[in-house]
């Protein structure tokens, strides 16, 4: 098969790739690269004039306050226009986003329009932010969500634009043409499955494609300090609880400060973020999760303890009787009590890490998941 792959916010679809290419199809990936974080793209979309020239900043800055118009996005959606003689003859298309070119939503349904002519079919990827997930989440009938710092406090509205967007009706009504158009809608973990569900959607859950070769597994040897890593992503600081993670850390350095070593980033690119937690035992990803996200499950497969989502509903699915990750809760004290144990009992975290290394192997091996998205597709042709 010749398949397309557009958008990528986490190395979700470059490991969807691999583990297709491997399979012998062909496959492209169009994306802007996410920001700061780089990820690779065959070709992109990133708004380099708006975003990285002094005339295309100060330009873009003026003419949105005047017309409230953003350029980048403009941008972003005249490169993918001018990439659309190159996009023929796929024989399958998947955004990862009904958002996945990031331009105005009436400019995207266009650009869509024009894609599909010249393809056969498409899907949607449901990992992220999304109009069923959004509205489920405002709701507030999950116990937590990335959007329960602005449910508690509504001050915080400016800080949930991005979330907030996909309940206006512009992204609703693109959601809603793209899902039209969708031969499936995708989930890739359980803190999208279960909004989707609750919604009344139907859907395939795929578990996130994790490269198992590519990645090695090194199990952790505590011979000094135990290294606790924290990444930080302004962009995604508050939907992630970070707070949290900073809090409980700064209680652990006074309470073991000569059994610890922290190692604390913010918004770098994700190759030298990878290289800079290498050397930890334990990664801090995030508090607002039921499931893991792409970053923790490839912490997890190098055998890194890590704090994020592993709630009931998760050990149910994949029916797990020891704790392959740490459930991480929206409470500072936990958080100091779960680190603690295991700095007090760091025979734990090789345990651990045996077990979540081994959990990614059977769960998100890249080829077994390619194959389960292949054979998703060819079903619902």
């Amino acid at each position: 098969m010749k398949i397309l792959l557009i958008g990528e916010y986490s190395r979700l679809h470059n490991s969807l790739k691999e583990g297709l290419i491997t399979l012998g199809h062909e496959v492209t990936i169009i994306g802007s690269g996410d920001d700061f974080k780089k990820y690779n793209v065959d070709h992109t979309i990133f708004p380099k004039f708006f975003k990285s020239t002094f005339i295309g900043k100060i330009t873009k800055k003026i003419f949105y306050r005047i017309t409230k118009v953003n350029l980048e996005m403009t941008e972003q959606g005249i490169r993918f226009y001018f990439l659309l003689s190159k996009l023929k003859g796929y024989n399958h298309i998947q955004l990862i986003n009904s958002d996945a070119l990031e331009t105005h939503p009436k400019f995207e349904i266009s650009l869509y329009k024009k894609l599909l002519k010249q393809n056969e079919q498409i899907s949607l990827l449901v990992c992220g932010d999304e109009t069923p997930i959004i509205d489920y989440n405002l709701t507030k009938s999950p116990k937590y969500s990335v959007l329960s710092p602005y449910l508690e406090n509504q001050k915080l509205k400016n800080l949930f634009q991005y979330s907030l967007k996909y309940t206006q009706n512009n992204y609703r009504n693109l959601f809603e043409w793209v899902k039209a158009q969708s031969n499936v809608l995708i989930t890739s973990d359980l803190d999208y499955e279960l909004p989707m569900q609750n919604m009344g959607y139907t859907t395939r859950f795929i578990p996130n494609p994790i490269n198992t070769d590519k990645i090695k597994y090194n199990q952790p040897i505590v011979h000094d300090k135990i290294v606790i890593f924290l990444g930080i992503n302004r962009l995604s600081y508050l939907k992630k609880g970070i707070h949290f993670f900073e809090e409980a850390l700064k209680i652990i350095q006074k309470k073991y400060n000569d059994k610890v070593e922290i190692i604390t980033t913010e918004n770098i690119p994700y190759n030298e973020y990878i290289k800079l937690y290498n050397r930890a035992h334990i990664l801090l990803d995030q508090v607002y999760a039921y499931d893991q996200g792409y970053n923790a499950l490839e912490a997890m497969a190098k055998g890194k303890v890590v704090f994020t989502g592993a709630e009931e509903e998760f050990n149910t699915h994949y029916n797990l009787k020891k704790p392959v990750a740490i459930n991480a809760l929206p409470n500072t004290d936990s958080i100091v009590k779960e680190l603690s144990y295991l700095i007090e009992n760091p025979e734990k975290i090789t345990e651990i890490s045996k077990r979540a290394h081994l959990f990614i192997e059977k769960e998100h091996n890249y080829i077994k998941i390619a194959k389960e998205y292949l054979d998703t597709w060819k079903k619902n042709t």
